[in-house]
């Protein structure tokens, strides 16, 4: 039996304003999936955890700062386990409190949307579901 292939874990931001709306970044035409938008976050790097990654992800992203504590998770996306690809699984957390004004990077584009937006927002394939439940969530609170 061949071992498992490794685990990529991927953190993302659903950054939640006061009126509702969510932060998206829609990535470089020249990167993967350029030009669809997507939570911000990145790649847990080794020795991390999920919140600590996101924390200094956003930092380099956005350039503002979060705190772990502010982070709650809401949900995950992963790849299909046929997928040729590694393996990748997108753990979603939302935050309402944050110090600074975003800003995206070179290429990139943000946009403050309401989550009935979404459905209209070219997406990756794993962004696509934890928008969905975002919308859910966030429905529920009103």
């Amino acid at each position: 039996m061949e071992p498992a292939p490794t685990l990529l874990t991927v953190v993302a931001l659903a950054l939640i304003d006061p009126v509702g709306r969510v932060l998206l970044q829609r990535r470089p035409e020249n990167k993967a999936h350029g030009g669809l938008w997507e939570f911000p976050g990145g790649k847990v790097e080794r020795g991390e955890g999920p919140a600590e990654a996101l924390v200094r992800e956003i930092a380099e992203e956005l350039g503002i700062a979060i705190c772990a504590p502010d982070l709650a998770p809401l949900t995950f996306a992963a790849t299909a386990p046929e997928a040729p690809a590694r393996p990748v699984v997108l753990l979603l957390y939302t935050c309402r409190h944050w110090q600074g004004e975003p800003v995206p990077e070179p290429g990139a584009e943000l946009c403050w949307v309401n989550t009935e937006a979404f459905a209209a927002l070219p997406m990756p394939p794993l962004d696509v579901p934890l928008a969905a439940a975002l919308e859910r969530h966030l429905k529920n609170l009103q």
